[in-house]
């Protein structure tokens, strides 16, 4: 079986050297920030579609449900959850946005799909982004943190270098797979405020798509997301004014980011971990009961109640 009997094919154009942009919704894509992200640049540069992967040998249809869709005149369809692929002619040269649903199965053989595509293309470079829950407030700047195991990329675009061992998802398996290929690779993560989870954050998916296209070398299309950005914030300014508890909650984060607190260098591909003590007793209980409260109200503003 070759590597690429999974991939069927949309089109077949010419690309010299590509960048592959991935992003995967599920384990390591809290609040939807990383798949919006790759939504928002493909849909911002008109990327053409370029091939998706058959989900059938990948995919727990019983977790991850296909959609039935009623096309004109009442003819129903099944949408299947399947991992697209686009592609579009960049400033700094050509690129593959690669956007989907993590694999629940057969991780090694769905890497050798991807893998077969950018050796099809002579890809000069994979780029994952994911964002993971952590005690950030909502009311500063998007904190990014890139890694890598390739000493070059760490040097050239002040990335860590990568020591995370413990449970992975398929970007770590796909960060293997481009070691052991020798193909480039770096992961992007945004710390998402873990009180806001359920909502998705305009405002990490702006931060890595600026980030990751520093690193490519093309302007990110932005217009798009920074209306999105303002009505969220409004959306949580409004609660935290209404309510004491809350407020005092979200100014404790404040003060930490403010002091100095950073990501620890050490991301793993499920939480951010924060160089601070985090208070114990009480607190810990108070913090739980607001991030319900906030989730809800969140929750409910999305719905337009």
């Amino acid at each position: 079986m070759s590597t690429l009997d999974h991939v069927r094919w949309l089109s077949k154009p010419s690309l010299k050297q590509p960048v592959i942009v991935t992003a995967f919704t599920g384990w390591n894509d809290a609040a939807d920030a990383a798949s919006n992200a790759v939504r928002n640049l493909i849909e911002g540069w008109r990327a053409q579609p370029l091939a998706e992967i058959d989900p059938e040998a990948f995919t727990d249809f019983a977790t991850i449900r296909p959609h039935v869709r009623l096309k004109d005149g009442g003819v129903r369809s099944i949408v299947w959850p399947t991992v697209g692929m686009w592609h579009v002619a960049g400033a700094g040269g050509d690129i593959i946005l690669v956007l989907g649903p993590e694999p629940s199965l057969r991780w090694r053989t769905f890497s050798e799909q991807l893998m077969g595509v950018a050796d099809h293309f002579g890809a000069s470079m994979m780029l994952t982004l994911g964002a993971l829950l952590a005690d950030v407030p909502h009311s500063r700047p998007v904190q990014i943190i890139g890694t890598s195991t390739d000493a070059d990329l760490v040097e050239r675009f002040s990335l860590q270098r990568s020591r995370y061992e413990g449970p992975t998802g398929i970007i770590g398996v796909l960060q293997e797979a481009c070691e052991s290929t020798a193909l480039p690779s770096a992961a992007l993560w945004a710390a998402v405020p873990a009180y806001a989870s359920q909502v998705p954050s305009p405002k990490a998916s702006l931060s890595l798509m600026r980030r990751s296209c520093e690193i490519i070398g093309t302007p990110a299309p932005v217009a798009s997301v920074m209306n999105l950005i303002e009505r969220y914030e409004e959306q949580v300014n409004t609660l935290v004014s209404d309510d004491e508890d809350l407020a005092a909650y979200v100014e404790r984060l404040e003060t930490m980011t403010d002091n100095g607190m950073s990501i620890d260098d050490e991301v793993d591909d499920g939480q951010l971990q924060f160089d601070f003590a985090v208070d114990s007793g009480d607190d810990e209980a108070d913090a739980a009961t607001l991030m319900d409260e906030v989730e809800q109200f969140l929750r409910e503003q999305g719905d337009g109640k």
